[in-house]
């Protein structure tokens, strides 16, 4: 496990190259245009997101990580409570598709809808349904706590960062189920996507609820650490990290809930009239 040094090692992991990859396509394929409604809220999204990446696995939160399992935790929540939904928000996916260049934009797209990929189209439709969806993440998030897999990705580097990968990856989907983020689509009403996120905020319940009342440190790597910022020891750093995963671990979902609960009730008290289509309201954006 590494040592915190100094600020210089806060940059020039794969993440930061990641963003900053995505930061140019965006300005890339914003170029030209003119500003359509909303924009400016989603690139301060798109922004905050790419700083959640950034400050998750670029900074000395990634260091601390490997000594304070609270830290690690905070780390992953970065990821999924934060950055995912934010960029699903910014919904930047459109523009950046433009900052490529068009030859290659058509050679992908042709690629994509020829007939010899139908099955990378199926299989793209299979993930996004609402339980595959829940079941992808959900499970990721629960394997890799198991003992065996956490363990793992503290002793090797790339463990560590397919980890963040799929973290990432599997809560982009998730969020992406819940909020409006063109080209991705998502079948789920109102009433189904309250549920959607109140059963997974209690899928982080029921796991900090098992890593709170453990009798003892569940993870080695951590139990195996001599000393410890702040001193404290092995097990009450595992409880600091249940407590990360149940209260700040639920703002997102309990965020959205509310939204989503408003905008139900909001309809319902309107004599039955269906909200807005959001991608009515945003055509041509």
């Amino acid at each position: 496990m590494s040592a915190l040094t100094s600020p210089l090692d806060w940059t020039g992991g794969p993440a930061l190259l990641w963003v900053i990859g995505a930061a140019l396509l965006y300005w890339l394929g914003g170029r030209g245009r003119r500003p359509s409604r909303g924009e400016g809220w989603r690139t301060a999204s798109f922004v905050v997101g790419l700083l959640a990446i950034v400050g998750a696995l670029d900074t000395p939160v990634d260091t601390l990580s490997d000594r304070l399992f609270w830290v690690h935790m905070t780390q992953h929540l970065l990821l999924i409570g934060a950055a995912a939904p934010l960029l699903a928000l910014a919904r930047p996916w459109n523009r950046m598709w433009r900052g490529f260049p068009l030859s290659y934009r058509r050679a992908v797209a042709g690629a994509i809808a020829s007939p010899r990929r139908r099955w990378l189209r199926s299989a793209a439709g299979f993930c996004g349904g609402a339980v595959v969806s829940w079941l992808i993440f959900n499970v990721t998030f629960c394997a890799w706590h198991l003992p065996v897999l956490y363990d793992a990705a503290l002793r090797s580097e790339f463990v560590h960062a397919f980890e963040h990968l799929t973290f990432f990856a599997t809560a982009l989907l998730f969020w992406t189920r819940v909020v409006y983020s063109p080209p991705w689509r998502s079948h789920l009403t109102e009433l189904g996507k309250l549920a959607y996120l109140a059963s997974t905020m209690v899928v982080g319940w029921v796991l900090a609820v098992v890593l709170a009342l453990a009798g003892s440190p569940i993870y080695s790597v951590y139990a195996e650490e001599a000393t410890r910022p702040g001193h404290i020891s092995a097990y009450t750093d595992q409880q600091l990290a249940a407590g990360v995963m149940w209260v700040p671990g639920s703002i997102a979902y309990a965020t959205a809930i509310i939204v989503i609960a408003y905008r139900w009730l909001e309809a319902s008290g309107s004599g039955g009239r269906p909200l807005p289509n959001p991608e009515a309201l945003t055509r041509g954006v």
